[in-house]
């Protein structure tokens, strides 16, 4: 039967029970193993890449490539900054606006004919298949041949007719080779190549890379210089061949250092979904020297880190009223994409007060609408003095919550042990270090 057609009627199948029965369904299918790989893979992005999902022709090789691929959600995003940055180096003009998802010809008629960007690192393909949704041209270049194949075939089951395939892995140093115009693919690639030669006459106006996070060894790495390719050693390469250059780099990655390693950084995008920080992005731009921008997108907000409030922590005396002067305010807990950014004033921006240095839990009279979907939004019920008696009063009036420590000698399940409480409920007990009053507090908080 048609490889579609096989993967059709084994969806959902337990992938190692198929294995098992590989005598009988070897002959199904022209090829058994790709089968399995791509049934084991199509559970992996089912919800990660829906779009992919609903298309049954198309082929996974390696199921890393499928654990380590973007969400549609976060490659539409890629492209959307991509496409900003070209279109703000072409008219002059630096913008914070992202464009629409729309046809990309209706965005850039006025700045120039053709748009396109080059995704020297392009893995299972999902970044490049967002790019050529927007960009007239994309350039996707994988150094694994069985994965350029694989995404060769994917691209025309999709429908994107504008992306060109090649097959090489960068690698810096490599001097230009006479036939660097000549395309470099899937079919006929050399193991190794400079950038020239990857690009084989491809002008593009942006490139993108996601460097390899795993050592020989298989582990994982989060410095730039560990990764592959070395993209401090190809910077040179990569800003001579275009005026801009997008990085993904892992979450866990230190921006303070990343930044300081590359040169001309104009914008760092901490982008998460779901509250989880995904990846991080850097907007490198040729001969740049202004202050770097940080914007953070989660689950489609986006809020750009420009209202920073230096000294910020609340300098209103609770004093011996506390509980009643804090009681029916509100509580905001940034999430981890507004940590990652280090954008630990910029509630105060908004008119909150930051209850600590390093508590970075934030309280006021409300919470301004532009920073609810970047963090938790608790109504304070009480606040009382982190004591014996207090902890018992506590916990028998509230048998039911969920309790985290913050900046004070306890741990959180230590917390919990001390209060006696379970698990669950809407309400959440914060035991908090307040630097104003150079003491410990509950706060007893309410999350419905």
């Amino acid at each position: 039967m048609e490889f579609s057609e096989f993967i059709l009627a084994h969806d959902g199948d337990d992938v190692g029970t198929l294995a098992l029965q590989r005598k009988r369904f070897s002959d199904q299918v022209e090829d058994f193993d790709l089968a399995l790989t791509t049934l084991e893979c199509r559970q992996k992005l089912r919800s990660k890449v829906p779009e992919w999902y609903a298309v049954p022709a198309l082929r996974y090789p390696l199921r890393l490539s499928a654990e380590q691929c973007s969400s549609s959600e976060t490659a539409r995003y890629k492209a959307r900054v991509a496409l900003a940055a070209v279109l703000s180096l072409k008219s002059a003009l630096v913008t914070d606006t992202l464009p629409n998802l729309a046809p990309v010809s209706a965005e850039t008629a006025q700045f120039a004919d053709r748009v396109r960007i080059a995704d020297l690192t392009g893995g299972l393909g999902v970044d490049s298949w967002a790019f050529a949704q927007l960009f007239d041209e994309v350039l996707y270049n994988e150094m694994r041949p069985e994965l350029a194949e694989a995404a060769r075939q994917n691209f025309r089951a999709l429908g994107q007719a504008n992306i060109l395939v090649r097959n090489s892995e960068l690698s810096a140093g490599i001097p230009d080779d006479p036939s660097a115009g000549h395309p470099v693919d899937a079919a006929g690639g050399r193991p190794n190549g400079s950038l020239a030669a990857i690009l084989g006459g491809f002008q593009p106006d942006i490139l993108f890379l996601d460097p390899a996070r795993r050592a020989a060894d298989g582990r994982k790495v989060f410095r730039l210089e560990d990764c592959q390719p070395d993209v401090l050693q190809l910077l040179p390469e990569l800003l001579s061949a275009a005026p801009l250059v997008l990085l993904k780099l892992s979450p866990m990655a230190d921006i303070t250092q990343v930044t300081c390693q590359l040169c001309c950084v104009r914008a760092v995008h901490v982008v998460a979904a779901g509250g989880e920080c995904k990846e991080l992005l850097l907007l490198l731009e040729k001969g740049y020297e202004g202050p770097v921008r940080t914007t953070i997108y989660d689950s489609g907000a986006v809020l750009v880190v420009a209202r920073m409030a230096v000294g910020g922590v609340a300098k209103r005396r609770f004093g011996e009223q506390c509980a009643i002067a804090c009681r029916d305010q509100f509580l905001f807990e940034p999430g981890k994409a507004l940590l990652k950014a280090g954008a630990f004033d910029l509630p105060c921006g908004y008119g909150l007060q930051k209850l600590g240095r390093h508590t970075h839990l934030y309280v006021g009279e409300g919470i301004p609408g532009e920073l609810k979907p970047f963090g938790k939004c608790f109504r304070i019920l009480e606040v009382l003095p982190l004591d014996k008696r207090n902890l018992k009063l506590i916990g028998q009036k509230y048998p039911q919550a969920e309790v985290t420590a913050r900046n004070i000698p306890l741990a959180s399940d230590q917390l919990r042990a001390r209060l006696g409480v379970r698990s669950g409920g809407s309400i959440h007990i914060f035991g908090v270090h307040v630097d104003h009053l150079s003491d410990n507090y509950l706060f007893i908080l309410d999350g419905k």
